[in-house]
């Protein structure tokens, strides 16, 4: 573990902590030796990180101190460059959008080293085969989802009929191979899997769905329904 990672998480433990914790409680949960908190201790205090305490007594941090925004370790750097490369596969032009404007931001006010390590970062995601929406406006299913509001949809069946539903969205799955909505239908009274390559038209309502443990995303998940996607 670098040092400067070793330095948030002693603040990240601190800020968490209920009560004072000692030099031995930090050393065991950083694996390192109890010396070596003690130094990373007082480099911080010289820092002017307000820690409180003394060797045999405990630390704690003052409250209202904050950490400056975005610091991060090597394994979030790589957690980020993962995550947006995953973003770019799954075929979702507002989501997509989205995760380079936060690539940006963070880039803008990383060191030089840490965003060379995230731009060269040494991992590959496969770039997926799930067809691009065509006229399917996906940021708009996302706020649905959110709102609650019910969706009208024209959609076609796998043997190519055509038929109108009125659902509950409830999430949006992004498959390898496939994108769909997850969803309460009022035809079938039953959770639906709907691809959105199937889906000729759809209409946001104005009329809301209630809260409904049974007929939500912890239902869908309750049944293990996102196991199988296919419809």
């Amino acid at each position: 573990m670098r040092r400067a990672d070793r330095l948030f998480d002693i603040i990240q433990a601190l800020r968490t902590a209920k009560g004072p914790t000692t030099a031995a409680a930090l050393a065991e949960r950083l694996e390192v030796t109890v010396r070596t908190v003690y130094r990373d201790v007082a480099t911080l205090q010289a820092r002017r990180v307000p820690i409180e305490g003394a060797a045999g007594l405990g630390y704690i941090l003052r409250r209202g101190f904050d950490l400056p925004p975005l610091m991060f370790t090597t394994e979030e750097v790589d957690a980020i460059a993962v995550g947006a490369r995953l973003v770019r596969r799954l075929r979702d032009p507002g989501l997509q959008t989205a995760a380079e404007s936060v690539l940006a931001k963070i880039a803008s006010i990383l060191p030089d080293a840490i965003r060379n390590d995230a731009d060269a970062a040494p991992f590959f995601v496969s770039e997926g085969s799930a067809r691009v929406p065509d006229g399917i406006d996906l940021s708009a299913i996302r706020g649905a989802i959110r709102e609650r509001r019910k969706l009208r949809l024209d959609y076609a069946t796998e043997a190519g009929i055509r038929t109108g539903r009125t659902i509950w969205p409830i999430a949006l799955g992004y498959y390898v191979d496939v994108t769909l909505i997850a969803a309460w239908c009022e035809l079938r009274e039953d959770f639906r899997h709907f691809r959105i390559d199937r889906i000729a038209a759809i209409v946001v309502l104005d009329e809301r769905y209630p809260p409904d443990a049974e007929r939500s995303m912890a239902g869908w998940l309750a049944r293990g329904l996102e196991r199988h996607p296919a419809n």
